[in-house]
């Protein structure tokens, strides 16, 4: 056995190693796990769960076959590690059918049920402007510091869905009991499944959270549940190929990622969404941490071509007090036209339109130049535009929006000025 920080390399092993192979070893700290990474015609490559560092030359190796995981309807409530074992301090969990879990296999491109029934989840800025389907995949575009978790626990809030999946990846520790305890909620939690993988943990262990995330959220949609899966963030598990994949020897090809990075990608993103003829659907929102607010960060700008839609958010408008920071032009959601009615969509087009000559005259307006009455559509968008913002704003403290148009509707109706009639 040869041994390095990261990873260790095993003897004896090759003839009946399969990639994904979990295997099990015994060194003077204990039994330790590890994946099985690379092989070749001597020797394995393994990965750990735990630190690769309480391995010893000479150690026993055992080939326990591929890893699965077994979800049952007592999960829910619970939070589990990526290895599937409990983490909250409560009982054992309870295994599902290890024959159920063995079909529980993406569904083909044409087997598919078609996306196509929106649903309101109480933000009032995505309902309007990126409404959400069932079986649909968002993503949550924003640097460090603007509010993405405070979005999510909000999305993650919706009462439209059976079940909610929420994994955690390369968090701080010190977090997540805040996010489940606090942001999420007791009423929430109830029915949502949690899965964690903090920033201290191996590479392994963020690697595997996010699948172990897919197959439980798999699982509640082949019962037939409508699935709300939450994943914070793509970004690190994303990372955490990376350096699996580093430490195989794979070249990087883009700013330091390995082509399997992004190979690995679409192959998890794809597993969301509707399921076949019967089941029910998994509604991914999936978070996207970007690196140094740079939006063509290679992450972020191949999980865009893959989601169905993405929302941005922006730190300009997060430092002007407006929460969530939602940047409405630059936030699209694909199957919105399924989810608004004519007249919606011809009311968020000319919001949009009004939203962008307010945004892109500012400079002219801050120095001056503009003249009230030289141009109809522009005083029309200086008189309403920061009234729409400010009914967009929301916090996790508001009650959900209902019906987001009917709210904004009612707010624009509110800060009408009275007609004064002049005397003569």
């Amino acid at each position: 056995m040869e041994v390095s920080p990261t990873h260790y390399r095993v003897r004896g092993l090759s003839q009946v190693a399969r990639l994904g192979d979990m295997v099990e070893h015994r060194s003077r700290a204990g039994v330790r796990h590890g994946e099985i990474v690379q092989i070749s015609p001597d020797e394995v490559l393994v990965a750990p769960f735990e630190r690769a560092g309480d391995a010893g030359v000479g150690d026993a190796v055992v080939d326990l076959g591929p890893f699965a995981i077994l979800p049952h309807a007592s999960w829910r409530g619970r939070a589990i590690d990526a290895l599937g074992r409990p983490i909250d301090g409560g009982p054992h969990l309870a295994h599902g059918d290890l024959e159920d879990a063995a079909r529980l296999v993406q569904p083909p491109a044409l087997a598919r049920q078609r996306v196509g029934e929106g649903f309101a989840t109480g933000v009032r800025v995505i309902d309007i402007f990126t409404p959400i389907c069932f079986g649909q995949r968002l993503g949550i575009f924003a640097g460090s510091g603007v509010g993405k978790s405070t979005l999510l626990a909000m999305l993650a809030s919706a009462s439209a869905f059976d079940t909610v999946v929420v994994a955690l990846i390369g968090e701080r520790g010190r977090e997540v009991r805040e996010f489940l305890e606090d942001t999420i909620g007791p009423d929430c939690m109830a029915k949502t499944v949690a899965v964690v993988s903090t920033s201290d943990e191996s590479a392994m262990m963020r690697r595997r959270a996010p699948d172990t995330a897919m197959r439980v959220a798999e699982h509640f949609r082949a019962k037939g549940d409508r699935v709300l899966l939450i994943l914070d963030s793509i970004t690190r598990f994303a990372h955490a190929l990376r350096e699996v994949a580093t430490g195989t020897g794979e070249p990087p090809v883009a700013r330091g990622y390995p082509a399997s990075v992004f190979t690995e990608l679409p192959k998890l993103l794809e597993r969301a969404g509707p399921g076949t003829e019967g089941s029910g659907s998994i509604t991914a929102i999936i978070s996207v941490l970007i690196d140094g607010d740079d939006h063509n960060d290679p992450i972020a700008d191949s999980v865009r071509g893959i989601l169905d839609g993405h929302v941005v958010l922006d730190r300009t408008i997060a430092e002007q007090g407006r929460y969530p920071p939602v940047n409405p032009l630059a936030s699209i959601s694909r199957l919105a036209p399924k989810a608004w009615t004519d007249d919606q969509r011809t009311l968020v087009t000319k919001l949009k339109a009004m939203i962008s000559r307010f945004e892109s005259t500012r400079d002219i307006r801050l120095l001056g130049a503009y003249q009230p009455g030289a141009d109809a559509d522009l005083d029309t968008a200086v008189k309403q535009v920061p009234v729409i913002y400010e009914a967009l704003t929301q916090t996790p403290r508001d009650a959900p929006s209902a019906d987001a148009f009917t709210d904004l509707a009612r707010h624009l109706k509110s800060k009408e000025r009275p007609h004064v009639p002049q005397q003569g």
